[in-house]
């Protein structure tokens, strides 16, 4: 009976580890932007913050869930793309707004001006959901059309994770160009470090497609090479410590 108990009890803890891995998972990729929300919000201020991160992740998290249909990985894995495309649309749209309210003499930019000098700058919200549906409807076109390649469809699923791994480089070459990491909040590369470390050994454990964990690892790679910025850069200072980061300046987030 002894025994049965104990059994008992690991498979409701195997069950209680699993929904909270679970929840990490499919939640953890929008926990490091809710502090940049807020702080938009409350500063309506929104330069710290490069609106080409939502870019990057949109993409990739598109072209992820048109990998599934030609190759199967994990539903929990779908639905972190699709949250992470909803957080990303709510970061645009909160970001438009500060930056249209505070350049009311800015003239107005659209993206059906095809005007590639301003692309991604619009002034509007709408534009920017007009450029995501324009690019969804182009690539499940293609896909639908190549979906019985299985070497379109491994570029695909490599593309998407590939380009979800090249998120934190704009950021590290920005702290290379200022020989500085200030302005970059140093929690939330925390943040990225811990959460792509734990999305790759739940890559790795699950035996996700190669792609995955492939790219997880180099994204790691490139978090932690940032963090190694900020230690360099806080040690050996090579320029004066008050500087502009400017509103093109990549990032993951502040």
């Amino acid at each position: 009976m002894d025994d049965e108990a104990f059994y008992q009890i690991v498979s409701v803890f195997q069950h209680l580890v699993s929904w909270v891995a679970a929840g990490a998972m499919v939640f953890g990729g929008l926990v490091p932007y809710v502090p940049q929300y807020r702080d938009i919000r409350r500063t309506q201020n929104a330069e710290g913050f490069s609106t080409y991160v939502c870019l990057v992740l949109l993409v990739a998290n598109i072209l992820r869930i048109l990998f599934r249909f030609g190759r199967y990985f994990e539903t929990l894995l779908l639905w972190q793309s699709i949250i992470m495309i909803a957080t990303m649309l709510i970061m645009l749209n909160l970001c438009t707004n500060v930056r249209m309210a505070a350049d009311l003499n800015t003239k107005r930019r659209s993206f059906v001006d095809f005007d590639w000098s301003y692309f991604w700058l619009w002034s509007r919200f709408l534009d920017y959901m007009q450029c995501v549906l324009a690019f969804t409807l182009m690539a499940a076109y293609v896909t639908y059309l190549f979906l019985d390649s299985a070497l379109f469809v491994e570029s695909l699923g490599f593309l998407a994770v590939f380009t979800e791994a090249m998120l934190g480089t704009p950021q590290l070459y920005c702290n290379y160009q200022n020989k500085s990491t200030e302005g970059m909040s140093i929690k939330m590369v925390l943040m990225w470090t811990s959460g792509d470390t734990f999305k790759t050994g739940y890559f790795l454990l699950t035996q996700a497609p190669v792609q995955f964990w492939i790219c997880g690892l180099l994204q790691v790679l490139v978090d932690f090479t940032i963090l190694f910025q900020v230690y360099y850069y806080s040690r050996y200072p090579q320029k004066p410590a008050s500087h502009t980061v400017s509103h093109t300046s990549s990032a993951k987030a502040l």
